[in-house]
Order: C-alpha cells, then structure tokens, then sequence
C-alpha cells in the first residue's frame, strides 16, 4: 500500500506527532558565507515552496541556523502562518552559533549558546515555541555536547520549552553513544539510511526501537545522486560520486527500471518501512520539486522489486521493506 503525505507518526515517547514526509529546510536558502551576495533560490521561490509542501498536507519542517545564517529560518516564518501552529511540527538546531566572523558562525554547544541560538531561531521563525531542537553536528564536540548541551536542552524538554531533543547528524556511530549515554526521544540521520547505505540497520536502528526513540531520515537522495540521472558527477556526499558508488547506484536504477517504478519513489520510501523511522524530510528548490516528492511517496511499488534488490544484494537482508 502506498504512504500518503499526511499519515503521522510518533516521536518517540512524547506527544508529538509528525506527518511521515517532512520538508527539509536547507535548500529554502542559499549556501552563503557573510561576505558572498545571496544567489537562488529567492525568497519568493522558498516561499512557494513551502506553501505547496503544506497545500499537500506537510505538517513537519526542519530547519537550522546554519542553512543560509538563519535565511532557511526566516523564509519559513511568511508561509507557515497560513496554518494553525498546533497542526504544526517545527524542529531546528543548536551547536552553531551565527556570529559576525566572515563564515559566520562557530561550533559553540555551552549552555548560554544553546539558550542564545534558540532565541534567535524563534525570533527568525516567527513562533513563540519549537516542538524538537537537535544538538547539531557534534562530530568533534563530544565532550561539551553531551556535558553541557544534552543538559540545556533537556532542561528545555523539562520546563515545557520544547516537545522533544536530539541530535543531527551524518554519522550514526555518535548518534548511538548519545542514545546510550543520554535521555533522548529522537535522532535526525542525514544520508546514511537510504537505498546505498543501510550500516545502522545492524547495531543503531534496533537500539533505537528498542528504546522507543525515533529517528528521522534527512537526505533520503544521498544528497542528490539517487535523484539524478546518473551520470558522471552526480553528488553523493557533497561531492562528485566515485565510480564504486555511481555503478551501485545504476544497479539499483536497473532493478527499478524492469518493475516501472522511478529510482526516487523506491529511496523516498524504503526508509518509511523501518518502525524506528518516524519521517523523511527531503529538501525541494521549487514547487515542482515538492509535487515529484509527494508523487514518489504515493508511488506504487510491487513487492518483487524489494525482492530482486536483495537477492542482488542491493540492499541489506535484514533490512525492512515497504509492504
């Protein structure tokens, strides 16, 4: 059976409630450093997108300050008070604060600097509350984001602040050491689920379930590879693909080929179908690009084709796939 936008899913053991596709933040602002003019896409082409995401029922936007030094969170603020902020989820981040540095930021995830970037979020957003805050790439913090951040933010979580924590990140090796050192309800995992890449179904997404703590899927394309059409220079990882990965990828367009079914539907999906993961929160440029999303999502996809990919070994046995 296909999924549909609007289906919602739990957050760990909080209330909270997210519609399984969300709309990731960072393509709604260009990546600029404080001294480069802003490039595409405008503020009028995110604000259309965001308000197709939420004409199709998309009730889950991620941001950060970091995406575009906060222009992601200002160009969310117009479009969203088209909808009643309790049908509303709204997750951003803390650990990079906007600063005056011609990068614009630094790594800070002390206690002041946790409480500073969150009004600056809300500020930006125009809310008076986030629902989950995400402790934001700590790769080589660890120390002072589990010591200092992880107890800022529950803090926040106890007073009511916010509805849920995490972290986000592109590794889930310290996703896993958060869960199991601290009080966590879910974990943002950007490109390291998806169709080429299944390493935390043996050790980190059974921990998850498990506990009752949710994770959301970010870059469900692989940062635009499985979404591409495959040639030499397609991005995975922020970079050029290498030739290992771009051949893979091929494989798993070949198998999708023979069933009818788009290279994009079968990746948007096949994290759904893991019970740990709550959504999956691609980003889009334009609105045409939120119409392909939702269209992948609803696709009809036969069971064979889960079949094949795994007696290639395309995808990991264990993995589960979508009924």
């Amino acid at each position: 059976m296909p999924f549909t936008v609007a289906d919602r899913r739990g957050v760990g053991r909080t209330s909270l409630r997210v519609t399984q596709l969300g709309l990731g933040g960072a393509p709604l602002a260009p990546r600029v450093h404080r001294d480069r003019a802003l490039t595409r896409p405008t503020p009028a082409e995110s604000d259309a997108v965001v308000r197709r995401a939420l004409e199709h029922g998309v009730r889950y936007i991620d941001t950060a300050p970091l995406y575009g030094l906060g222009e992601s969170e200002r160009r969310y603020r117009q479009p969203l008070q088209s909808v009643a902020r309790d049908e509303l989820v709204i997750s951003t981040k803390v650990g990079r604060l906007l600063d005056d540095s011609p990068r614009g930021w630094h790594f800070d995830f002390s206690r002041d600097a946790i409480l500073r970037s969150l009004d600056g979020s809300l500020q930006r957003l125009g809310v008076d509350r986030v629902d989950i805050v995400y402790i934001h790439d700590p790769d080589d913090h660890w120390q002072q984001a589990i010591g200092e951040a992880f107890p800022a933010v529950a803090d926040l979580r106890a007073q009511g602040v916010v509805g849920a924590i995490g972290a986000g990140m592109n590794q889930w090796e310290m996703e896993l050491r958060f869960a199991r050192e601290g009080d966590f309800d879910c974990f943002l995992l950007a490109g390291r689920y998806t169709l080429l890449e299944q390493g935390p179904i043996g050790e980190f997404l059974p921990y998850c379930q498990s506990r009752g703590i949710s994770v959301v899927v970010g870059g469900p394309y692989n940062s635009g590879i499985l979404a591409s059409d495959l040639t030499p220079g397609a991005t995975y990882n922020y970079e050029a693909a290498s030739p290992e990965v771009l051949a893979r990828a091929r494989r798993l367009a070949g198998v999708c080929a023979r069933h009818g079914v788009p290279l994009k539907a079968a990746a948007l999906q096949f994290p759904l179908a893991h019970p740990a993961v709550a959504a999956v929160i691609p980003g889009a440029q334009a609105p045409g690009e939120v119409d392909e999303n939702v269209a992948m999502l609803r696709a009809a996809i036969p069971a064979a084709l889960w079949s094949d990919m795994k007696a290639e070994g395309l995808i990991d046995g264990a993995a589960p796939v979508p009924a």
